[in-house]
């Protein structure tokens, strides 16, 4: 057992079962209170997102707050360049000081700000708390996410990552839905419709918070912070809670892992982990989050304006709710297939796929009407659905646990940074452009180069991707402490 001295845990040289105790288990209802208390956080991501694409009208009318197109776009930026910062300081401090933490700071973080956006008196505010709801929500991305995929067994870990990513779509479904009476002045005077809008995830987020208390700390992370003590209690209670709610018998742990505790890891070991040892999977990593992060942010940040704009449309909601249930039923039907058929098949289709499919309607955009554009997006997502999920559970699966916070948020910081802010600024303007010039046929460019990346993502990973499908997170990438205990680092040969 650890001893403490001056509050911090004394390091030693130990062996443990722990990975192989938590993938041994079948699958319970304590995963299920895992699931709901972390990957629900998408949710509240995919609400915030629909609603700021449903309320265009209404934040550009005067009972709003008199913005753009442009602004709209601007906006959505503002809220990724949030994510991709709040990402970067949350996850970092998600490494240092622990999973739960983290993920109880970051809901927090985001309740205030999209509370606060509710109270928006001009666009300079309203930019300034949109920001603030990203910095939540991108510190969600690398806390919940590293959570999740050390506390699930590894033979369930691709299909259940990739569902509750794909759960951005019930936030993104639900949201649409609501905003649509509402946005209607018969029943809500206009200048306050919008404002509840927001509160909305509040609500939602208080509720997960409640849940949230009860999840525990990532006993891997424990183990390897000099706490095994508490790594054990943790995970023997799980073994109990298991054994006595679903009634089964375990099977015996098989193998073990050796590793010299630390209490952190420091800014260089992680670049020179990321950049040296692994350079091949930051290569993947990077290809991915910018296919997908361009893709989502250009077309869904501006798919309701460009609704409005082009087609005629009024109310958006019934749009982009079949949209979302689309996205959501593909993550659903497809994420088995991540660890039936395999990580480097299915990602490396689903993005080409995607891809693909973008640039055709790009080709046939001056042509559809709100329907067919629909349900042309409720195809195309279906299948990029699941590969957009793909990308942060690769990077969750094929880095080094000591650093698998940092990685996430690094890698979703960058490609969000190239594909998420430049995306919907590079559509606003597109949008405003066209709308000048009455053509629907300017933001096909946007499809395009969506397209482009997607497609090259899709290569990169049918080259460079790692087969992590029912292994172990130890297995797939040789932790930094088990190496300093003299284990062999695995090379980066996959």
């Amino acid at each position: 057992m650890s001893s403490t001295r001056g509050g911090e845990a004394t390091l030693r040289t130990i062996t443990t079962d722990i990975p192989a105790r938590l993938d041994r288990l079948p699958w319970s209802r304590w995963h299920w209170m895992i699931v709901i208390g972390l990957g629900t956080v998408w949710i509240l991501d995919g609400l915030e997102v629909t609603i700021v694409g449903n309320l265009s009208d209404a934040l550009k009318g005067e009972t709003g707050l008199g913005l753009t197109s442009a602004d709209i776009g601007l906006a959505g930026a503002v809220y990724v360049m949030g994510a991709c910062l709040g990402a970067l300081v949350f996850g970092q401090l998600t490494d240092r000081f622990g999973r739960k933490r983290l993920f109880i700071l970051t809901l927090l973080v985001y309740l205030t700000g999209t509370v606060l956006t509710a109270f928006s008196m001009n666009p300079l505010y309203y930019f300034a708390m949109r920001f603030v709801t990203g910095l939540g929500i991108g510190g969600e991305y690398a806390a919940v996410n590293s959570a999740i995929d050390e506390l699930i067994p590894a033979r369930y870990r691709g299909r259940i990552d990739i569902a509750i990513n794909g759960s951005y779509w019930l936030g993104a479904a639900g949201g649409a839905l609501l905003t649509i009476p509402l946005l209607n002045p018969e029943l809500i005077p206009a200048w306050l419709g919008w404002r509840l809008c927001f509160a909305l995830g509040a609500v939602l987020g208080l509720a997960v918070l409640f849940v949230r208390r009860h999840v525990p700390e990532s006993p891997r992370w424990l183990f390897i912070h000099g706490r095994e003590a508490d790594s054990e209690r943790i995970v023997g209670a799980i073994e109990e809670r298991v054994r006595d709610q679903d009634g089964v018998e375990l099977d015996p742990p098989e193998g073990s892992l050796r590793i010299k505790q630390r209490h952190t890891v420091s800014l260089a070991t992680v670049a020179r982990t990321v950049f040296t040892q692994y350079p091949r999977r930051t290569v993947l990593c990077l290809a991915l989050f910018i296919g997908q992060a361009f893709l989502y942010n250009a077309f869904f940040f501006t798919f309701g304006d460009t609704l409005q704009t082009f087609l005629g449309v009024g109310q958006t909601g019934v749009y982009i709710a079949l949209f979302a249930v689309s996205n959501f039923l593909g993550a659903l039907a497809l994420g088995p297939l991540f660890d039936k058929v395999g990580r480097v098949r299915m990602i490396s289709g689903t993005y080409i796929l995607s891809g693909v499919m973008l640039a055709v309607a790009g080709l046939m955009i001056g042509g559809l009407t709100a329907w067919t554009l629909t349900f042309f997006g409720m195809a195309i997502f279906f299948v990029a659905s699941a590969g957009a999920s793909s990308a942060y559970l690769t990077a969750s699966e094929v880095f080094p646990m000591e650093t698998r916070a940092l990685c996430i948020a690094f890698f979703y910081a960058v490609g969000t940074a190239v594909g998420g802010i430049t995306g919907p600024l590079l559509f606003g303007r597109l949008i405003e452009s066209a709308s000048q010039a009455g053509d629907i046929g300017g933001i096909a460019v946007g499809y395009y180069v969506g397209a482009a990346l997607m497609v090259g993502g899709g290569v990169v990973a049918l080259f460079l991707g790692v087969g992590a499908e029912q292994r172990s997170l130890e297995d797939i990438a040789t932790p930094l402490s088990a190496q300093d205990a003299g284990d062999d680092a695995r090379a980066d040969d996959d």
